[in-house]
């Protein structure tokens, strides 16, 4: 699913469940951040047609496409987390891990 995956490889994560922390490459963090910055570009748009009284409907589709682009960044996320945590942690012996990963996946499909 990665466009560029060797860009986007995590570093090893912090496996002290109390800071539940990643720790993430600055090639990935860059990354992820710039598709967060084209979503809050995004968001400001539909609030500039909302405050120019834009037709409903091209809001509604700039909607769709924020949506679309938090579900992308949210597939990217999610299989760095099952290609590095979630696979060190099974290797580790913890599979409380497959609980938690079932939950996410839970919600993401509640979207």
């Amino acid at each position: 699913m990665f466009e560029e995956e060797e860009a986007l490889t995590f570093e090893q994560c912090n496996m002290n469940h109390s800071e539940r922390q990643s720790h993430h490459s600055d090639k990935v963090k860059k990354s992820l951040i710039t598709r967060l910055n084209r979503v809050e570009g995004q968001v400001r748009g539909i609030k500039g047609l909302i405050e120019k009284d834009t037709y409903c409907d091209d809001i509604i589709t700039q909607i769709s496409a924020v949506q679309s682009a938090l579900n992308s960044f949210s597939k990217v996320l999610l299989e760095a987390h099952l290609k590095s945590c979630v696979t060190e942690r099974i290797q580790d012996g913890d599979l409380e891990v497959v609980d938690e990963l079932l939950v996410t996946i839970q919600r993401l499909m509640k979207k």
